[in-house]
């Protein structure tokens, strides 16, 4: 199979990258370069920013492949493009979307491709949303061979998926636990959530490339381990070796007071209890199952992370802010339990 990826080396795609060369594809992809030290040799690379339409269209001339992956449109103007670009010159275009875009609140804890997409808190998952109905139009206008892959919340060893956490990543969340201090939990962190790891989203998502029965399709793709956020954070600190300090928070409360759009993903997506039936997937790819459990895959992350520095980002803002929030509620209760005295 002759396969191109626009992107390639993010958190899922280099999974997927990893895994096309393993298996003797003919991968090709369209990036920067700035990442693509990270993927064994065997690759070919168009080193350009896919925003410059022209230039692409120059290095794609005389080329055809079998599927194409886009891992960074977000908008249906960046489709638009891609259109352009690869109308007539795939076989397969899969478009990478997301499961925040589900229904929220769901009506039912169990999602399906079938579940409604609407979500009213977060701009990411209705431009995602919007991505999904112009693809349809093209495939049933123009008969464009889409297929659609809903990922979740997929992890891999350079960070350890957490709900919590500012815009540097995790690792002050963990600099936390280390430090004894305590970690905020969001609600009362028995809502069910849903990880999975990037190499067995990469064998799910492989299995698609190249396949007939996927055009048309939206496929998610995740694992059928379900797990609280409580469990998640205890694995967590046992991965580091340390006592877990849980301090709950309501989801409400934490959007209010965070940074701007903080809250977004978190009304959005981690706040609800989400559990995956992934039938179709196994229809589609026969034989597909998730293998590395979060237990696993948190100590692979925990050890990755603390042997390579530059995983290890601080975030003093949000170490101060998660301090803050504790305080001022600490002092509300404070108050309540005087008030409750007098």
């Amino acid at each position: 199979m002759k396969a191109l990826l626009i992107g390639g080396t993010g958190t899922i795609s280099t999974a997927i990258s990893k895994k096309l060369i393993e298996d003797g594809h003919e991968l090709w992809l369209i990036n920067r370069g700035s990442r693509n030290d990270v993927l064994p040799p065997g690759a070919h690379y168009l080193q350009a920013d896919i925003q410059d339409e022209a230039h692409i269209g120059e290095l794609l001339k005389g080329q055809h492949f079998d599927a194409v992956a886009d891992f960074i449109a977000f908008v249906p103007q960046q489709l638009m493009r891609d259109y352009r670009l690869f109308r007539g010159k795939t076989e397969q275009f899969i478009f990478i979307s997301s499961a925040s875009a589900y229904q929220k609140p769901l009506s039912d804890y169990r999602i399906t491709e079938s579940t409604p997409l609407y979500n009213p808190y977060w701009e990411y998952s209705r431009n995602k949303i919007a991505c999904e109905e112009y693809l349809y139009k093209l495939y049933r206008e123009e008969g464009f061979p889409i297929t659609i892959v809903r990922p979740s919340h997929t992890y891999c060893e350079r960070s350890v998926p957490l709900g919590v956490h500012g815009d540097k990543g995790s690792f002050q969340v963990l600099k936390r636990m280390l430090e004894g201090k305590p970690v905020l939990i969001h609600g009362d962190g028995t809502s069910l959530w849903t990880l999975t790891h990037n190499r067995d989203f990469a064998k799910a998502f492989v299995g698609l490339m190249g396949n007939l029965h996927a055009i048309g399709e939206a496929v998610q793709i995740t694992g059928d381990e379900s797990l609280t956020w409580n469990q998640i954070y205890q694995a967590t600190a046992r991965a580091l070796g340390v006592t877990l300090k849980p301090y709950y928070v309501s989801s409400a409360f934490l959007a209010a007071a965070g940074p701007g759009g903080f809250g977004d993903g978190l009304l959005g997506d981690k706040t609800h209890t989400v559990v995956f039936c992934n039938d179709k997937l196994k229809r589609l790819v026969p034989g597909f199952t998730a293998t590395v459990r979060f237990d696993q895959g948190v100590r692979e992350a925990v050890s990755y992370v603390f042997s390579h520095p530059e995983c290890q980002v601080e975030d003093p803002e949000f170490d101060a802010w998660c301090d803050r929030v504790i305080q001022v509620q600490e002092d509300a209760l404070q108050k309540m339990r005087q008030a409750r005295l007098m």
